[in-house]
């Protein structure tokens, strides 16, 4: 099943918490050999991290870790703005209805169902908060994994060839996509959407810290 988990309610899901990190570790640092930090219990985090934000997590019905997304506001400090400006221009992207989603991770054992998953995820916290876009940056690899998927961004800008071709990507999220996403992931529309309200309640709003 899908969760919402704020930074600051983390200790409350100790072990998924653990899972996710450690799953992000494996990923980025062991088999895509980015530069990441890796602390001494084998789990990747980072300073955005520390900023309070919403992770979308796949839960597997053993209680592990499938996959997962991070999610800010552009309002405040954000990957795409502080690291990738360059990509857009120098031009920040800033306004409340467009949130950055990083760190889209997938366990070894996740299956294929799983990243639509996620996406689906996303696309409920746009829905639920009336958030209008996703910005966020990606690689190469993840082209295809958006294609199969059937959720392909619009590139605002890129840098690099073949494999190395890195690009800040903007989603929006119409109903089209919502019915692909969802045939995708194998979830029917109104059951993720149950699992959004069951976090948020119906009348949902996104934390009056992170969107500050």
């Amino acid at each position: 099943m899908l969760r919402y988990i704020y930074g600051h309610d983390l200790d409350r899901h100790p072990h998924l918490a653990r899972a996710m990190f450690r799953d992000r570790a494996d990923q980025f640092c062991t088999r895509l050999g980015w530069d990441v930090t890796v602390d001494r219990d084998g789990q990747e985090r980072d300073g955005y991290d520390a900023k309070d934000p919403l992770y979308v997590i796949w839960e597997d019905p053993d209680g592990s870790h499938g996959g997962s997304m991070r999610f800010l506001p552009t309002t405040g400090p954000v990957m795409v703005n502080d690291v990738f400006g360059h990509l857009t221009g120098g031009a920040p992207i800033t306004s409340p209805l467009i949130w950055e989603c990083t760190r889209f991770c997938l366990s070894r054992k996740a299956g294929p169902h799983v990243a639509a998953a996620l996406m689906l995820g996303g696309g409920e916290i746009m829905t639920g908060f009336g958030i209008r876009h996703f910005v966020g940056v990606f690689d190469a690899r993840m082209e295809r994994i958006y294609r199969f998927i059937g959720s392909s961004p619009e590139v605002l800008g890129s840098e690099g060839q073949g494999r190395d071709r890195i690009s800040v990507g903007l989603w929006d999220f119409s109903d089209a996509a919502q019915a692909r996403v969802a045939a995708r992931a194998r979830i029917a529309p109104e059951v993720s959407r149950r699992w959004f309200e069951q976090c948020f309640g119906l009348a949902a709003k996104p934390d009056l810290a992170l969107s500050a």
